[in-house]
């Protein structure tokens, strides 16, 4: 599967960005997405998780209130809306994807396929 993510950029805090990544190639009936991000100079962590129904997605408790996971299976893609966004969300946001569901979904080393990232960066 090759992932596509996209809608980073430069926002004030308390600014909204949107992020999608799109899916390409084989479909799978439990396709796992997910999102992290790594800031310079920092490992990749984890932001958000949401199975393929779409329902119940997990969030870090760092972002957990503030952003929005969502899914068109569709057009084979997830969102993720970012709102009062902080310096400190700063960084550059990776899509992930697996298939079937894990345990350890915040652990980067547990997906396969991954986008090619794209830079959000929070002005104070």
């Amino acid at each position: 599967v090759q992932l596509q993510a996209s809608g980073g950029g430069l926002v004030q805090a308390g600014g909204s960005l949107r992020l999608a990544c799109a899916a390409s190639g084989p479909t799978y009936s439990n396709y796992i997405m997910g999102w992290f991000r790594q800031g310079a100079g920092k490992e990749r962590t984890f932001v958000g998780v949401i199975n393929r129904s779409g329902g119940s997605p997990i969030y870090s408790v760092l972002v957990k209130g503030r952003f929005t996971l969502s899914r068109d299976n569709a057009k084979n893609t997830i969102y993720l809306q970012m709102n009062s966004l902080k310096p400190e969300d700063t960084a550059v946001y990776y899509c992930g994807g697996r298939i079937g569901w894990s345990t350890r979904y915040y652990r980067p080393d547990d997906y396969i396929d991954w986008g090619q990232g794209t830079q959000v960066t929070v002005s104070s």
